[in-house]
C-alpha cells in the first residue's frame, strides 16, 4: 500500500528500523517539517539525494523515522532523535505547496529476527577489529559481542565513515547477510585505501 511521506533529504546519513539518529534541524523549511510532523503522527522520512543542490533527484530507498525525543530551542531550531520504523521504496515525488518535499512511497516489510550464521558473524567481527585498529578507533568489544546480529550490522552500517553511495548500498541491501558481506568488503577496501583519502566511495 502506498503512503504519503514528508521527507528530509540529507546526504551521508541513513537510518535503519529499530535504530536511532540524532538530528539538529535549523533550516526554516525543515523546522516547518518537524512542526508539521509533531502536529500529526511525529513521522519524517529520511532519504538521500543523489547529488547536491535544490530539488536534486532522490535515491530509491529511505527509512521512515518517528520523532522519539525533541528539544525545541528558543530561536525555532530543533534537536530531535528519530527512531527508525520501516524502510520504504520511493514511487514518485508529489507536487505540493509545502516548503518541504513530499513523496508517495511503498513501505518495505523487512524479515523479522534476521540472524547471521556463526561463520558470518565471526568473519565480520574479525574484519571489524582489524578495521578499527587501522583507523585508530577505540571500541568496547565486550559490548559489541552482546549485540544481536541486526543491531550490530545495521548499527555499523549507519555510523560507518563511508560516502553517500556506499551508505546507500548498505541501506538497499535486501537482507542482513548481504549487508554484512558488503560491510566486510567496504572495510577491507577502506582499510587498504590511501591514508590521505578520508572517505571511501563506490562511485
Amino acid at each position: 500500500m502506498a503512503s504519503k511521506l514528508s521527507i528530509f533529504p540529507i546526504s551521508g546519513a541513513i537510518l535503519f528500523p529499530q535504530l536511532q539518529l540524532p538530528l539538529h534541524i535549523f533550516e526554516p523549511r525543515y523546522r516547518e517539517l518537524v512542526g508539521s510532523a509533531l502536529a500529526r503522527d511525529r513521522k519524517i522520512a529520511l532519504i538521500q539525494p543523489q547529488s547536491p543542490g535544490e530539488g536534486a533527484p532522490l535515491f530509491g530507498i529511505g527509512c521512515v523515522g518517528r520523532i522519539d525525543d525533541v528539544e525545541a530551542l528558543a530561536d525555532g531550531r530543533y534537536n530531535i532523535v528519530l527512531e527508525g520504523e520501516s524502510r520504504f521504496r520511493l514511487l514518485r515525488e508529489l507536487e505540493v505547496s509545502t516548503p518541504f518535499r513530499q513523496i508517495e512511497a511503498e513501505l518495505i516489510e523487512d524479515p523479522a529476527d534476521e540472524t547471521l550464521s556463526a561463520a558470518e558473524r565471526g568473519g565480520f567481527e574479525a574484519e571489524a577489529r582489524l578495521f578499527a585498529d587501522l583507523q585508530g578507533y577505540s571500541v568496547d568489544w565486550e559490548s559489541v559481542e552482546r549485540l544481536d546480529d541486526a543491531s550490530l550490522i545495521n548499527g555499523v552500517s549507519q555510523i560507518a565513515p563511508f560516502d553517500a553511495a556506499a551508505k546507500q548500498a548498505l541501506l538497499e541491501a535486501p537482507d542482513l547477510a548481504t549487508r554484512c558481506e558488503l560491510l566486510v568488503q567496504l572495510m577491507q577496501f577502506f582499510g587498504r585505501s590511501d591514508p590521505d583519502e578520508s572517505r571511501v566511495t563506490l562511485q
